[in-house]
């Protein structure tokens, strides 16, 4: 698979599916950028705009705990989890980019619902911005299309 291309016979279609967008606020003139791109893709493949929830949360760290809340709602065929993290001098990067991929996983896991992952972990703000830019390549339209996929991946299953 080409990134920033679906599998090819992949379902992408989210017409009759419901999704959650949590974004990080930290970060947000790279997080905008992500929401933006996967709401839009969102839009494009079919979901209705009233069946798409976007919540905000003041950080990456705070990502995963939002969308098992969302997600133990029982509202959503998946949530879309956003945040972008850059690198310091100090080693927090590696504890919260460790927590915050852990802490989606094990969300999804307990509550059976797909949760895909569009928290950027990048060495610095010009990378981040080019895994934001418009066009196919935006990591925020990635985690979109992998949110459909999985969503109708669940919903054949049962």
């Amino acid at each position: 698979m080409q990134r920033g291309s679906p599998e090819p016979g992949a379902d992408l279609r989210a017409d009759g599916l419901r999704f959650a967008v949590v974004v990080s606020r930290f970060n947000e003139s790279i997080t905008s950028r992500l929401r933006a791109a996967a709401l839009s893709t969102l839009v494009e493949r079919g979901a209705s705009r009233d069946a798409i929830a976007v919540h905000d949360v003041p950080g990456s760290f705070e990502i995963p705990q939002a969308a098992r809340r969302v997600a133990e709602a029982g509202k959503v065929d998946a949530v879309v989890c956003l945040g972008c993290l850059i690198r310091g001098a100090t080693p927090h990067f590696e504890y919260i980019a460790s927590a915050v991929a852990h802490g989606i996983m094990d969300a999804s896991g307990q509550t059976g619902v797909p949760m895909a992952f569009g928290v950027l972990t990048t060495n610095t703000l010009e990378e981040a911005l080019e895994r934001a830019g418009d066009g196919p390549e935006n990591k925020g339209r990635e985690a979109a299309l992998a949110a459909i996929e999985m969503a109708r991946l669940f919903r054949a299953i049962g």
